[in-house]
């Protein structure tokens, strides 16, 4: 897939962290989108706690969900999400380590993308509701493909615990 494109696309972002200041965190992934090339950080979800899943003994996680308009290609905006987390101290000791900041690419327009190491839309965000709630905030008629509209699927997830826990900042941080 091609670096960039002529056109933005919207594409969303889940965040997660776990260690260290997640809050923090998260403020430093809406920067770094903010200031990719072609990219504008568009909206962005409150925050909210959620217990790991699938593991045991681990800190709760702080997640959101980010809206972005891009020009960068779902490739090369998977690649800078990897950098971001780096930066972040994203270290991947183990599957389903803890993390300082997490960052997955959830949907990239209306594309279905499977390629190594690149699913879109994201193959189990329809199943969590730490991804759907923040992106049902933002975004709720958001289509996802194959799937159905985020709003339309948030009663699969009502059973999972979720509490929202800081309000989302100002999206427009450039003036």
């Amino acid at each position: 897939m091609n670096a960039s494109r002529s056109a933005a696309v919207r594409a969303f972002v889940a965040f997660g962290a776990n260690l260290g200041d997640p809050a923090a965190a998260f403020a430093l992934a809406l920067e770094r989108l903010d200031a990719l090339p072609g990219t504008r950080v568009t909206a962005q979800s409150a925050l909210y706690r959620t217990a790991p899943i699938g593991v045991e003994g681990q800190p709760d996680y702080i997640n959101a969900v980010i809206a972005l308009d891009t020009t960068l290609g779902a490739r090369a905006l998977l690649e800078a999400l990897l950098a971001i987390e780096h930066e972040g101290g994203r270290t991947r000791a183990f599957h389903m380590a803890p993390r300082t900041m997490d960052l997955d690419l959830l949907l990239y327009g209306e594309e279905v993308i499977d390629e190594p190491g690149l699913q879109v839309p994201h193959p189990r965000m329809h199943l969590r509701a730490f991804t759907l709630l923040p992106l049902a905030e933002i975004a709720p008629d958001v289509p996802i493909p194959g799937i159905g509209r985020v709003a339309e699927l948030l009663p699969t997830v009502a059973g999972q615990a979720i509490e929202r826990i800081a309000s989302a900042p100002p999206a427009d941080r450039r003036g």
